[in-house]
C-alpha cells in the first residue's frame, strides 16, 4: 500500500488533472455509475483547554465511481471552533493539536476489484483543488461567456485556489477585486496574484460593496460564520459562487436571503446534504415560496446535460458548492494515485498487513 503526504500529493496534482476527473465522476453520478454517502460531522463533549468553545470533531465523507475503480473514504480527526477577528468578524478555524502543531487529515482508497487498500494520503492538498476544481466547473457552466470583471471574498489557501481556477476557465477576465475583513491579508493576497498572473488587474477593495457591484463573477472562499456581501448588490447577469453552508451543526453561510431569492438558476453540489444538513440558506427560497426542491438542480445533472443552467445574459445564477463529496476524493485520488505511481512517489508499506483470513 502507498502513503503519500501532501507535499507527494502537489508534485503530481494539476489543476487540469482535477477539472476532468471530477467531470467525468459527476457524469457518472447523474447516470447512476458513482456512488456518494452524505458527509457527516460527529462533536463530542471534549474541549482544548487553551481554546473554551473549540471541541472535538469528527468527520467522514465516502464515495466512488466505476471509471476511478476505487472506493475512498475521507477523515479528519479535528479540534474546532469559532474564533472572533480584532475587527469583530466571527470565522471557523481549526486548531493544529496534533503533536508537532499538526492536523490530522486522511484519504483512503479502496480497490473495488480487489478489495484490498490501495493508498493512504493527506487530505488538503487534494481538499483545496477539488473544491476550487468543483466551484470553477460551475462557473464555466453558468456565468456569462466571457465575463470581464469578477468579485472574489477570502484571502486564504482555499481564496488562492479559487483565483486561479476562475482565471483558469474564464480567461477573458481583465480585473478581479478581492475583499478580506483583514486589510493586510487582502493587500498581500491581490499584490501575490498580481505578480503571479500577469495581464490581469488583481486589487484589494476596501469594502465588501466594491466586490460585488458591476461584477460579473462573484466567488465566495472564505471561513465565515455570516453572509459575505448583500444580494440587493448584485446585478443582472452576475454568477455567484459559495463553498459555506450550515454543516448540521454550524450554522454557517456566506450568502444571504436576498442571494438566493434572486437567482434564477440554483445549483448546488448535493441535493441530498441539504436535507442531511438543514441547510437553511438553501432551504429558504423554498420555504418563502420562491421555488421548490425541483428548482434546484445538482451539478451533476447539469454536467450531464440532464438540467438547463442559465437561460437568458440577465439571469442571476447561484452555485452553492454545498458540501465535500467522498465522491470527489475517490475521482481525484485515483487520478493522483496512479501519477505518484509514475514518478516513484510515497512510501510502501506491506499490503498485508491490512488484510485478515477471517471474516467478522
Amino acid at each position: 500500500m502507498l502513503v503519500l503526504s501532501n507535499e507527494d500529493v502537489e508534485n503530481v496534482l494539476t489543476l487540469q488533472d482535477c477539472l476532468s476527473s471530477l467531470e467525468t465522476a459527476y457524469k457518472e453520478y447523474a447516470d447512476a455509475r458513482a456512488a456518494n454517502r452524505e458527509r457527516t460531522h460527529t462533536y463530542f463533549p471534549v474541549e482544548d483547554r487553551g481554546h473554551p468553545g473549540f471541541r472535538y470533531r469528527f468527520k467522514s465523507q465516502e464515495g466512488g465511481s466505476v471509471s476511478s475503480g476505487v472506493w475512498a473514504l475521507r477523515i479528519t480527526s479535528d479540534l474546532v471552533g469559532v474564533e472572533r477577528l480584532a475587527n469583530g468578524v466571527e470565522r471557523r478555524r481549526l486548531l493544529p493539536a496534533a503533536p508537532g502543531g499538526t492536523y490530522v487529515g486522511l484519504v483512503m482508497l479502496y480497490s473495488m476489484t480487489t478489495l484490498e487498500p490501495l493508498c493512504i494520503m493527506h487530505d488538503s492538498v487534494v481538499q483545496k483543488w477539488r473544491v476550487s476544481a468543483t466551484s470553477a466547473l460551475g462557473v464555466r457552466e453558468l456565468s456569462v461567456s466571457r465575463p470581464q470583471l469578477a468579485g472574489l471574498f477570502g484571502s486564504g489557501w482555499q481564496a488562492e485556489a479559487h483565483l486561479q481556477a476562475l482565471l483558469h476557465v474564464r480567461p477573458s477576465l481583465e480585473e478581479v477585486r478581492v475583499y478580506s475583513p483583514t486589510p493586510a491579508h487582502r493587500a498581500r493576497f491581490a499584490a501575490a496574484g498580481a505578480a503571479k498572473f500577469k495581464g490581469v488587474r488583481i486589487v484589494a477593495v476596501s469594502e465588501p460593496r466594491k466586490a460585488v457591484e458591476g461584477c460579473d463573477l462573484v466567488t465566495c472562499a472564505t471561513a465565515t460564520m455570516d453572509p459575505c456581501f448583500s444580494g440587493k448588490w448584485l446585478e443582472p447577469g452576475a454568477h455567484v459562487t459559495a463553498i459555506t453552508s450550515p454543516d448540521g451543526t454550524a450554522m454557517r453561510r456566506e450568502l444571504d436571503d436576498a442571494t438566493f431569492d434572486r437567482a434564477d438558476r440554483l445549483v448546488v453540489t448535493s441535493k441530498e446534504q441539504i436535507l442531511h444538513d438543514n441547510q437553511v440558506d438553501i432551504l429558504g427560497p423554498i420555504q418563502r415560496g420562491r421555488m421548490t426542491m425541483d428548482d434546484i438542480v445538482s451539478l451533476a445533472d447539469l454536467l450531464a446535460g440532464k438540467a438547463v443552467g442559465r437561460r437568458g445574459d440577465a439571469d442571476i445564477t447561484v452555485f452553492a458548492n454545498n458540501t465535500g463529496m467522498g465522491l470527489q476524493f475517490a475521482a481525484v485520488g485515483a487520478r493522483v494515485y496512479e501519477l505518484a505511481k509514475e514518478k516513484g512517489l510515497g512510501r510502501h508499506v506491506p499490503t498485508e498487513w491490512f488484510l485478515e483470513a477471517t471474516t467478522p
